[in-house]
């Protein structure tokens, strides 16, 4: 039996205006549509096309971007 892949609730974000790297825990239960850099306080926004914060500017995607890419449920 194939194990089952685990979501990631840790991502780093990183502000495109200062450069300015956060790892935040992602929630699980909605969308995270805005975010303000400690950095600058520029606040970020999801691009057309993405779901969240996350899926733009972290590393890792928004769990449930993780699971759909998964092909479960």
């Amino acid at each position: 039996m194939t194990p089952t892949p685990t979501i990631q609730l840790q991502s780093t974000l990183t502000c495109p205006a200062c450069g300015f790297v956060k790892t935040e825990t992602m929630p699980t239960d909605a969308c995270q549509w805005f975010y303000e850099c400690q950095g600058c306080h520029v606040v970020l926004k999801p691009k057309p096309g993405d779901c969240c914060v996350f899926c733009f500017y972290a590393d890792l995607p928004c769990p449930s971007m993780q699971i759909a890419r998964l092909g479960c449920c």
